[in-house]
């Protein structure tokens, strides 16, 4: 950014949902605060845009207006909302929440995995009924799981799962050993040929052209009919239909999901009632304290930015996610 104050635009979806801490940028940026309806306005000459609404497709549709932007941070981890062809020909850099969910969607897959072991779904059906039942629950120690997505969320949950004593494998965009993170790594282009090793499979990769569907019927038919999906990457990383089937046919035995095709996830849609589902409302990395965290975050980067001091892990916009782990 130049010595002048830049403007720095911040998209919301409302005026009662926005982020604090932005003032302390006040003395050396101008901070524009609108939603979609004022966002082209809002982005006249301005070279910074925050989009604090991060599902918002907006910008998009006021490409015309964005001829003075150089910088758009998105309070996500994921950024597949956001891309578009003129944005990724573009030199505009665009950086994303790397870092902040982490730990939180981490602690979330090592919640359902135990959840699953130790038969929790199971306890909570017979106390309702009032059944004292006992059962024996599943160890996690040396369980097999493979995450799929070896970005720093998916580096933080194979050290969590590790904790416990799973042995985790990697699958990612290319094939490799001695990988610091998580030794082995399997091409994701081949998970057909590698589930059915494992007892639990973690969907956490972003979304793009190469992981749109990546799961669907033939990977189902080839997990272990005890093996435990989770997702906490994308809905439409997962073809929904063949995972509905695969679990009405005992291909499966459950999965812990908190992320849809369509979100909210529809009343008639059968993953409600099956009993082997978790169902939550794509909340996995939103613990207490996020928000807060999302808000310093931004102003860190734009106190590099204003400094003139580059960007750290800006996304690699034709691959549509910061390359590398942690």
């Amino acid at each position: 950014m130049t010595s002048h104050r830049p403007v720095i635009t911040v998209l919301v979806a409302d005026s009662a949902n926005h982020p604090d801490g932005l003032d302390v940028l006040a003395d050396r940026a101008i901070i524009r605060i609108t939603d979609s309806a004022g966002l082209a306005t809002a982005l006249d000459d301005a070279e910074a845009l925050f989009l604090w609404d991060f599902f918002s497709t907006s910008v998009r549709d006021v490409w015309r207006h964005c001829a003075d932007l150089r910088w758009i941070h998105v309070a996500a981890a994921g950024v597949d909302t956001l891309l578009f062809p003129k944005l990724c020909e573009s030199d505009v850099v665009v950086t994303n929440a790397r870092g902040i969910f982490d730990r939180p969607i981490a602690e979330f897959v090592l919640a359902a995995v135990l959840a699953h072991a130790k038969l929790l779904r199971e306890g909570d059906k017979l106390q309702r009924e009032h059944v004292w039942r006992h059962r024996q629950t599943m160890p996690l120690r040396g369980q097999r799981a493979l995450v799929v997505g070896t970005g720093s969320i998916g580096c933080e949950i194979a050290r969590l799962l590790r904790a416990v004593d799973v042995e985790v494998t990697g699958a990612g965009r290319t094939a490799r050993d001695g990988d610091p993170d998580f030794g082995t790594v399997v091409a994701s282009t081949a998970l057909a040929d590698h589930v059915g090793d494992f007892d639990v499979v973690v969907n956490v990769t972003p979304l793009t052209d190469k992981t749109r569907n990546l799961f669907n019927r033939k990977v189902f038919a080839a997990m272990r009919p005890s093996a435990y999906f989770v997702n906490v990457g994308r809905g439409r990383s997962v073809v929904e239909s063949d995972l509905v089937a695969a679990l009405e046919a005992g291909q499966l035995a459950g999965a812990a999901l908190d992320v849809f095709e369509t979100e909210p996830l529809p009343s008639e849609s059968p993953l409600w009632d099956l009993p082997t589902v978790t169902v939550s409302p794509h909340l996995s990395g939103d613990a207490q304290g996020s928000l807060q965290a999302l808000s310093r975050q931004f102003v860190d980067l734009a106190t590099h930015r204003l400094a003139g001091q580059p960007l750290p892990h800006p996304v690699d916009k034709r691959l549509g996610f910061v390359p590398g782990g942690r």
